[in-house]
């Protein structure tokens, strides 16, 4: 504890440095207590952090007709989608 202007009281006392929302401040210890009053049960509620097992993925489907090579000398096959591009 060093002896400096609250910068909440504005009074000399005692005081420590405090950081909030990155900025340090000047506050005695009865500022700060007050102020821990005020804000006790604001803000985000401290929830049990749980485990959630989530399904496991099915493996890659297996493709509808087997993939056979073309035979050397055979029409291509060629498959379409009246689906637009888009």
């Amino acid at each position: 504890m060093i002896v400096y202007r609250c910068d909440l009281c504005d009074e000399v006392r005692d005081c420590a440095q405090r950081e909030i929302d990155h900025t340090e401040y000047d506050i005695c210890s009865e500022c700060w207590n007050s102020l821990l009053s005020k804000l006790k049960g604001k803000g985000r509620s401290n929830r049990n952090h749980e485990i959630v097992a989530l399904p496991t993925s099915p493996g890659p489907e297996s493709p509808r007709e087997p993939s056979q090579s073309p035979f050397p000398g055979a029409p291509v096959t060629i498959y379409a989608s009246a689906d637009p591009v888009n």
